[in-house]
């Protein structure tokens, strides 16, 4: 991996959706007053015809979004996270959701590293919030190269509705610009076998250098980056659970109901292995400077890193008092 730079998020989502739209006349975008901030201003100033403003009225927007899907247009719709998965959630859920419609619904500024615009307009619940969703797809790409190939994955490959969260910062664009993004399946970034660091967004590259920082104390890390959240990569956790025997979640988002609440479902059906969890420990945001408030929210490579070590103890204490799997078959028989 090689860091080329920094580049928001919202840009790779602008260039993915231009990109789309030059290749397919049935593509539209809708916008909600707030163009440039969520990466549509390309679309708009190239594709002025098939770009519809309609102000600061969201639940609007998702309504007619749903009216251009059954005309069979594609529609996409973007505005803040905070906005899009919770001021709209009625009509993406019975408009869009319940007839399955194909939506490509944009959800900007995720995460606290928004900064200054503070806990009002920090998603932080929007994950949780779409993937309980039935017939969704929930997509969480790590840099602007990643999003850019997202968001044509969404528009192109998809059928129904999609839910593409990405970020307002400029962070480290590190992914292979060649890559072969598949929907529903996880990016090995580093291989270990001590414990396994599950990332997603933002902290896909904190996560990558937490497990640099590991490294350099004898701790090998496994790094995966959960792109999709739904439908999520089930073989890939099993794998980590079986091969690491221990998995760490890593999301710019509220601990319960994101990532690693998804990928806890999977660990507890198939191979229970002790867990951890980075993320926003159950709190709203507030204003700061983005990387002052990853910070004091635990969300740094040095706080991954702190949480993997408690881990591995973790790990290593509860090897002590497990019984052999022959021993477990004689004790529950008998």
């Amino acid at each position: 991996m090689i860091n080329r730079g920094s580049r928001a998020t919202k840009t790779g989502f602008g260039e993915g959706l231009l990109e789309a739209g030059l290749r397919n006349s049935e593509v539209f975008c809708i916008g909600a007053d707030i163009t440039a901030s969520v990466g549509c201003n390309l679309f708009a100033d190239a594709l002025p015809q098939r770009f519809i403003s309609l102000g600061i009225a969201e639940q609007n927007c998702i309504g007619v979004a749903a009216g251009l899907a059954l005309e069979g247009k594609i529609p996409v719709f973007s505005t803040y996270g905070v906005f899009a998965a919770h001021r709209a959630m009625d009509q993406i859920r019975v408009s869009v959701c319940y007839n399955n419609l194909h939506v490509v619904i944009g959800g900007a500024h995720a995460g606290v590293s928004v900064g200054p615009d503070g806990a009002t307009h920090q998603a932080l619940e929007d994950l949780a919030m779409m993937r309980v969703l039935p017939n969704m797809t929930v997509l969480s790409p790590c840099d602007a190269t990643q999003t850019r190939l997202a968001t044509i994955a969404a528009i192109e490959k998809c059928k129904g509705p999609v839910y593409l969260r990405f970020g307002r910062e400029a962070m480290p664009d590190f992914t292979d610009i060649d890559q072969d993004f598949e929907i529903g399946k996880s990016q090995l970034l580093r291989d270990g076998n001590d414990l396994t660091i599950i990332a997603t967004g933002h902290l896909v590259w904190r996560a990558v250098l937490a497990a640099e920082i590991l490294e350099s104390g004898g701790i090998h890390a496994r790094v995966i980056n959960m792109h999709t959240i739904k439908p999520i990569d089930k073989d890939a956790i099993i794998l980590a659970a079986n091969e690491t025997g221990a998995i760490l979640a890593a999301e710019e988002h509220q601990v319960n109901g994101g990532l690693g609440s998804a990928v806890a479902e999977v660990v507890v059906q198939q191979l229970p292995v002790p867990m951890a969890f980075v993320g926003m420990p159950d709190r709203f945001g507030e204003s700061g400077e983005p990387g002052q408030l990853m910070e004091k929210f635990g969300m740094t490579a040095e706080a991954i890193a702190e949480t993997g070590k408690r881990l591995l103890i973790r790990k290593m204490e509860m090897a002590r008092f497990k019984l052999p799997s022959d021993s477990y078959k004689k004790t529950s028989a008998g």
